[in-house]
């Protein structure tokens, strides 16, 4: 008869085998490898299902909220001779134009637009009523606005990118004078665009530039935020998706690249407001700056270098 002793080992070893087995499948399992500027609430869910439709697990490396997409495109550049990433999902345009001068994507079929969002000026409904509001950003070095405007630091992110297109918009000289004239007006400059709205939320500041998403997030939450409206001063931002070149899993990377521009994904990413549409439509009717993308790259060091001297202290 088989003691208690023997069961328990029998138990044991049954285990062990099983445990064993499991991570053999594990071993085996496909991957793909993405970096993404997407904040990981919205990414994650669209992730899980592409998982869940094919079976390739998704190892996902997300940027931070202080450097926002420079870190993750930094990353890229001194990747580019042994890439480490298949896919590259940024929530803006600018910074990818900056990676495909860099010949970080695949020669053909390298990257692609996913519907978009806005960087917006908004406000605090309950201490500004929108008929007293600026008009437009420009407006903002009225000393009447001064203590009152939230933005994230302009060196990294979407608000980098809407600083350089109005240096390109205004001419250099003009814009140098507004962003010495917006720091003596003493801006609250934060570590993000989400925490610039969230200043604007609790009343900290009255006025904020910030991404469609990130006022959403806190009007979901309802704080009396109201996005002001689309001026010649906006800039409309595309998410984009790419593939690396010589992407360590090739097979895989084509498979998230065609799953991620599927108009149900995009879908699902307006309903949760990570997205305003799921197309842009080059017929809008206020369609915001108009960019030059290439002269922006070349001007990017000497902008940036201006913009170092101006914000930071």
């Amino acid at each position: 008869m088989e003691t208690d002793i023997e069961h328990r080992i029998v138990r044991l070893v049954v285990l062990l085998v099983g445990l064993l087995a499991l991570g053999g499948c594990g071993a085996g399992q496909k991957v793909v490898v993405i970096y993404t500027s997407q904040d990981e609430v919205y990414a994650e869910p669209i992730f899980k299902d592409f998982e869940k439709d094919t079976g390739i697990k998704v190892e996902a490396v997300y940027d931070s909220e202080s450097v926002k997409t420079v870190g993750l495109v930094n990353r890229l550049i001194k990747e580019n001779s042994q890439p480490q990433c298949d896919v590259f999902w940024n929530n803006e345009e600018f910074r990818t134009r900056q990676l495909a001068a860099h010949g970080v994507f695949r020669a053909t079929n390298a990257w692609v637009e996913l519907g978009y969002r806005t960087r917006r000026m908004f406000i605090n409904t309950n201490y500004l009523s929108p008929d007293k509001a600026p008009r437009t950003f420009s407006d903002v070095t009225n000393e009447m606005w001064r203590g009152k405007v939230a933005i994230s630091y302009p060196l990294f992110g979407t608000t980098s990118t809407h600083f350089l297109a109005w240096r390109q918009k205004w001419g250099d000289a003009q814009w140098q004078a507004w962003c010495r004239a917006l720091v003596v007006n003493q801006p609250k400059v934060v570590d993000g665009n989400s925490i610039a709205a969230k200043l604007v939320a609790g009343g900290e500041a009255w006025i904020g530039f910030a991404d469609s998403d990130d006022i959403a997030a806190e009007q979901h939450d309802g704080k009396p935020l109201m996005a002001l409206p689309v001026t010649e001063e906006t800039l409309f931002l595309p998410n984009t998706v790419g593939v690396i070149h010589d992407a360590p899993h090739p097979e895989e990377a084509e498979k998230l690249f065609e799953y991620l521009q599927q108009k149900s994904v995009s879908q699902k990413l307006v309903e949760v407001q990570a997205l305003e549409g799921a197309t842009l439509d080059p017929k809008r009717p206020q369609p915001g700056l108009t960019v030059d993308w290439d002269a922006l790259l070349r001007d990017l060091d000497p902008a940036t270098h201006e913009m170092e001297q101006i914000f930071l202290r």
